[in-house]
């Protein structure tokens, strides 16, 4: 007699079995290939599928090898674990997640507490997706407290503007361009390749929304003089009373002037600094995905932009311009701020900050090439082939470094320095003595066959590589 007999009354029924819990028309084989730009009309086995990405994927080039991204390309196993634990929390649904939204709240309060603001715990400030999304906001909140001051004028007559140096972000670029604000520049003049305080103060007036100095410019590594900047605009306001503010954009050295540059005036302490933004994604030390942007007090952030959700159930104040995001990178980020504290910040960029200095004397060493910048602020650096130099140029040297799979971008800089090109280099956490060992190596190695050129061979300069911020 069977030990379980079913009701007769119960009928056989087939159960629901998701294609994913196993391998699909296992004796379909592989007699076609799947297509690579319509839906296959059928299944493949999970293995099956993930090998023909993996493989196409091997044409990649090494995140390791990239010296051309300032992008967080190594974390630490524990923070990829907690990482893929919250890949399914989506960020906007605070009431759903409420801890994960306390931890984006805590990282706020200390980078507030980091960067000097007046009251660190009642800081105005939310993480997005990046320092791209972080300076729109940081952007719309001076137009709209602009546009509050000069209601009787705009949006009739008056046509607001924003001051930076032409070495900004491509960003803020976009900001100007979707938010219909004049963007004027500071050009490049000799060896200054950043914004200039009183450049910058000259071009302001009474349309002028703000000024946006760089804590790290991109093109080269160098920080922008945010306390000259400020002190210029302080002394155009005794002048003119034209109050103009300043806006941080510190993607990148507002992870590394706090831990090694303590003495460096840039920050809250500041009182014409509204807001600062940074990349936690850049030297904030986490994968993709994660910027944050932060206000002085809530007098800086107009009320007007923050906007109060009645979603799933419960009141959420939003300002950021995305919605559903994963929370992976925010739980990231606070396990780094814990894992790490000041201390472990500080020696970790201090770390980066060696190699890069170390990188740049050995290059310079070689004597075919002429440093801009040594890596002694951000560690970047950026160099261009020695005025004796003509039978290559750095085009031609970025070219063979790819052969090795080392990723370095050669580009010409803005105006007025267009006949300036140069190579950088970004020294990150994970980029080790080692592997700048290993890099000098190549480099040094390829230099008899460049010098032994005609000519520099690169023809389609445009196309030789890409400038990655």
């Amino acid at each position: 007699m069977p030990l379980h007999k079913g009701s007769e009354k119960h009928r056989e029924r087939p159960m629901s079995v998701n294609p994913f819990f196993g391998e699909a028309n296992p004796v379909g084989g592989m007699a076609e290939a799947p297509p690579t730009h319509r839906l296959p009309d059928t299944p493949l086995p999970p293995s099956t599928a993930y090998q023909l990405v993996h493989d196409e994927l091997m044409l990649d080039g090494n995140a390791r090898l990239n010296l051309a991204t300032f992008v967080t390309t190594w974390m630490e196993p524990q923070a990829g674990l907690l990482m893929s634990e919250c890949t399914d929390k989506n960020m906007i649904d605070k009431d759903e997640y409420p801890r994960t939204a306390e931890l984006e709240r805590r990282c706020v309060v200390m980078l507030a507490d980091l960067w000097n603001a007046p009251d660190p715990a009642a800081a105005i400030g939310c993480s997005t997706t990046g320092s791209s999304e972080a300076c729109m906001l940081a952007g719309m909140a001076l137009k709209r407290r602009w546009a509050q001051r000069n209601a009787d004028r705009y949006p009739g007559s008056a046509r607001p503007n924003l001051i930076m140096g032409i070495n900004v972000q491509v960003c803020w670029e976009k900001f100007c361009n979707f938010w219909e604000v004049e963007a004027r520049y500071v050009p490049m003049e000799g060896d200054r390749y950043h914004l200039d305080p009183q450049a910058a103060a000259d071009l302001c007036d009474e349309n002028t929304i703000g000024v946006v100095g760089i804590l790290g410019s991109t093109f080269d590594g160098s920080y922008e003089p945010i306390a000259d900047l400020c002190a210029a605009l302080d002394a155009l306001q005794e002048r003119t009373g034209i109050d103009v503010p300043v806006h941080v954009d510190g993607a990148s050295g507002g992870m590394i002037a706090p831990f090694l540059d303590e003495d460096l005036v840039w920050d809250f302490r500041l009182p014409r600094v509204s807001s600062i933004n940074t990349s936690g994604h850049k030297y904030g030390l986490v994968y993709p995905g994660v910027g944050w942007a932060l206000w002085r007090d809530k007098e800086a952030l107009p009320e007007e932009l923050v906007f109060r959700v009645n979603y799933l159930g419960g009141d959420m104040p939003t300002f950021a311009l995305n919605f559903s995001r994963p929370g992976a990178q925010v739980v990231a980020q606070y396990y780094t701020f814990l894992r790490l504290g000041r201390d472990g910040y500080r020696a970790v960029q201090q770390c980066s900050r060696d190699v890069a200095t170390e990188l740049a004397e050995r290059i310079a060493a070689l004597g075919d090439f002429r440093l801009l910048t040594r890596g002694d602020e951000l560690p970047v650096f950026a160099f261009t082939t020695a005025d004796h130099v003509t039978s290559y140029d750095v085009f031609d040297v970025s070219r063979r470094l790819r052969e090795n799979g080392w990723l370095v971008p050669a580009y010409t800089f803005p105006a007025n320095r267009e006949d300036l090109s140069v190579l950088r280099v970004v020294c990150r956490n994970g980029f080790s003595k080692d592997l700048a060992e290993l890099f000098i190596e190549d480099l040094t190695r390829l230099l008899p066959e460049l010098r032994r050129q005609p000519h520099p061979l690169t023809r389609d300069k445009e196309a030789a590589t890409g400038f990655h911020h």
